[in-house]
């Protein structure tokens, strides 16, 4: 006895030990699975939080306008270390962008009297030009070599003509151009003028030589001229877009004419446009990058951006879209961003206004000195400003401002893109172009995130539960040995498997036979129910011949033979109802697009993948009722379905509840069955026939091809944010539902 007691003390020891271990080892494994949940959010929103931080400026230092004259045009090269003045005396001064000191000053082949007008054709271009006395124009163009000599970067900055270096005839009658807008293309030059006398000309100067000539000097212009049709007012303003299509003539009163100078056509005035109202003038008319919209300085603090919109006649409408204010103070200049749909301005009160049009808000505001600023400069990269005040001080700043276009109306609102008809909701990260215009709206790509997880459950959840109901209580103990393995083994299946199946096989083959599978869920019921009616019209005798329990594997020819008599009759179906063409009837005559990777096939392959995972979870909570629930139901006389519907799905509603959520957030996360399965297309649209993009497909697609640390690539991280955040708190309330449902059904 005393052995044996011993023994079962030290057996009693033992088991404690393992007891005490593994509850601690089972503590740091869930402490563990919080703790890598909580680095995942913070790691996402520690790449997220610096879109959302304020634009920063500071001064970097401030002198004495270098070299003579007044300055008709501020410019820096791209490393923000060097400026350029190009002058009223003919002179381009290259400085110290920080300190001012002069580096290199050069005279241009002009003199200072003939100097009557100037114009720099865009802020990306460092391309100048001056209308003089004469009806002549010269162009100039800023340019920087960069060399290592003694491996120390130098920047040596130079002056070429890319036109040559002696002026070009504009006027025949030698007028003065009093003002000046031109283009330099490829194929051709053009050059828009104002002269002395009130007319309004353009000059096309056309390349013309042989196609193998790569030399500048090796090719000839050719010369053509036109006079436009006359505005009716003094013009102020002057401008002609990138393609040389349209030209812009303005006035101080907000009186505007766009004339269409398309190649191969006389120019025509297209229309007539009031931009102001009241007694306000127009400061300042300039292009936004991309020369397709204008904006609009007034004197009332006023910045109006204007694009054309396509009207209900096919016709472009020069439209006001947005507005920004400079807080009642009038701006003196106004400065764009090269390479990004933003702009500067500064006024009267020596303050500093930074905007951006697609996030339409006001990025940054400070002030820069006591004075007026009547003139400023982007650098290239948007890091830095020159600007100019009334007693003739240069300022030079530096910005930090790396992602102006975010804010919350351009992630989650409606937002007028340059060319759109209307505000709308658009994701389109990229393009050839830097003129582009980003489009990181994430409403399109949550909404197919929501359509194509909607689309699966519809699916999945009747299928998945009811074969959960009847495999558990209602299947014979034997079959259910050989389905439920059968059915959770589906799980195993890679999901880029699936996707390569219905991508490359499933949508051609649901395409030309639509009318039977839509037939499908009408007969395929009907005829359930219908052999089900038969089966208990039998004899008892060959009724009971099928074990208790056997009976769905009576369904499986049924279900068969129907699927495939649906699918055969597909082509008279669609004869007899769509002429034909169930595609064209959908597209024409109900007006629904149709794409053959759309939503309907991305619910019918995912939804195969999360059958398994909601169907093993309820078939276990169904099953793991207790049954002296359901035979103390079945004792007092109630029906096998009754006890099922009243006793035990209630006591396995939380199981239950628990399977379809885990489905969920299973649809929700599933990344590459919607990639390969779906066009791909970020669209607002629930219709099942259009295709769709969800927030993991879109950074599946997109994350490999995003610059580090650029914007597009930390709106990929929000993406992923958003969808964490989202299954956070879909699983949250989840849980919540689920513990209600056990302490409400547990006294069952």
């Amino acid at each position: 006895m005393s052995i044996s007691a011993t023994s079962s003390s030290t057996h009693q020891r033992l088991r404690d030990i393992k007891d005490h271990l593994f509850r601690h080892v089972v503590g740091i494994g869930g402490i563990s699975v919080i703790i890598a949940i909580l680095l995942i959010f913070f790691y996402l929103f520690y790449v997220v939080a610096p879109m959302f931080e304020s634009a920063e400026a500071q001064a970097g230092g401030s002198y004495a306008l270098p070299g003579e004259g007044q300055t008709l045009h501020l410019a820096m090269e791209e490393q923000a270390e060097i400026g350029v003045r190009f002058t009223t005396v003919g002179k381009a001064v290259f400085f110290s962008a920080d300190s001012g000191q002069v580096i290199k000053s050069i005279d241009l082949p002009l003199a200072a009297d003939q100097v009557r007008s100037f114009h720099a054709v865009s802020p990306a271009l460092p391309v100048v030009g001056y209308g003089l006395s004469d009806g002549r124009l010269l162009v100039a163009r800023h340019r920087y070599r960069i060399s290592f000599p003694n491996d120390q970067r130098l920047i040596t900055p130079m002056i070429d003509f890319p036109l040559g270096d002696q002026a070009l005839l504009i006027d025949d009658a030698g007028q003065a151009l009093e003002r000046v807008a031109f283009q330099l293309g490829e194929e051709m030059h053009s050059v828009a003028a104002v002269t002395a006398d009130g007319r309004l000309l353009l000059t096309r100067f056309i390349k013309e030589g042989s196609a193998l000539d790569d030399e500048e000097e090796d090719v000839e212009l050719v010369r053509e001229s036109v006079e436009l049709p006359p505005a009716g007012f003094e013009i102020d303003f002057l401008l002609m877009d990138s393609d040389q299509r349209l030209l812009y003539a303005a006035n101080r009163s907000g009186q505007l004419l766009q004339y269409d100078i398309s190649e191969g056509k006389l120019p025509t005035i297209l229309q007539r446009n009031e931009l102001l109202k009241g007694d306000r003038e127009v400061v300042d008319i300039t292009f936004l990058t991309g020369s397709i919209s204008l904006l609009v300085t007034d004197s009332g603090g006023t910045v109006a951006q204007w694009f054309p919109v396509r009207d209900e006649s096919n016709k472009f409408i020069l439209t006001r879209i947005r507005q920004f204010d400079n807080a009642g103070s009038s701006p003196q200049a106004i400065a764009i961003e090269h390479n990004r749909k933003g702009f500067a301005i500064v006024d009267s009160q020596g303050a500093l206004n930074i905007f951006h049009t697609t996030a339409g808000q006001n990025v940054l505001a400070t002030r820069v000195t006591e004075v007026a600023l009547t003139g400023l400069v982007f650098a290239p990269r948007a890091n830095a400003l020159l600007m100019e005040d009334e007693t003739g001080q240069l300022h030079f700043w530096l910005v930090e401002n790396e992602y102006p276009e975010i804010s919350w109306d351009s992630l989650w609102g409606k937002v007028w893109y340059e060319s759109y008809p209307e505000p709308d909701y658009i994701w389109q990260s990229s393009s050839a172009s830097n003129d582009f215009e980003p489009k990181f709206s994430l409403v399109p790509i949550s909404f197919g995130t929501i359509k194509a997880a909607f689309y699966a459950m519809l699916i999945a959840v009747p299928l998945s539960i009811m074969g959960a109901i009847f495999t558990a209580y209602f299947m014979a103990p034997r079959m259910r040995g050989l389905v439920k393995p059968s059915i959770e083994i589906m799980e195993a299946l890679p999901p880029v498997i699936l996707g390569f199946l219905a991508g490359l096989w499933l949508a051609p083959a649901i395409e030309p036979h639509l009318p039977g599978i839509f037939s499908l869920l009408i007969i395929m019921p009907l005829a359930v129910l219908l052999i089900a009616w038969l089966w208990t019209r039998l004899p008892s005798s060959v009724r009971h011949r099928v074990p208790d329990g056997w009976e769905a594997l009576l369904l499986v020819p049924v279900i068969l033979l129907v699927g495939w008599s649906a699918v055969a009759m597909s082509p008279l179906l669609e004869q007899w109802l769509f002429k034909g063409d169930m595609r064209a009837w959908l597209t024409n005559d109900l007006g629904i697009g149709f794409d053959q990777r759309n939503a309907m096939v991305v619910g019918l392959a995912m939804g195969f993948a999360v059958i398994p995972t909601i169907f093993s979870i309820a078939e276990d909570a169904i099953f793991s009722v207790p049954k002296q629930l359901s035979h103390g139901s079945l004792a007092l006389g109630a029906t096998p379905w009754q006890t099922m519907w009243r006793v035990v799905l209630l006591t396995a509603s939380p199981g239950i509840f628990s399977a379809i959520m885990i489905g969920f957030g299973r649809a929700v996360g599933e990344t590459m069955i919607v990639l390969m399965a779906t066009g791909n297309t970020p669209i607002m649209d629930f219709s099942i026939f259009e295709g769709l993009r969800t927030l993991s497909a879109n950074i599946a697609v997109e994350m490999p091809e995003a610059e580090v640390n650029s914007t597009h690539y930390r709106v990929l991280f929000l993406a992923a944010l958003v969808l964490f955040l989202f299954t956070f708190f879909f699983n949250t309330i989840a849980e919540l539902v689920r513990q209600r449902l056990r302490r409400k059904y547990s006294s069952l």
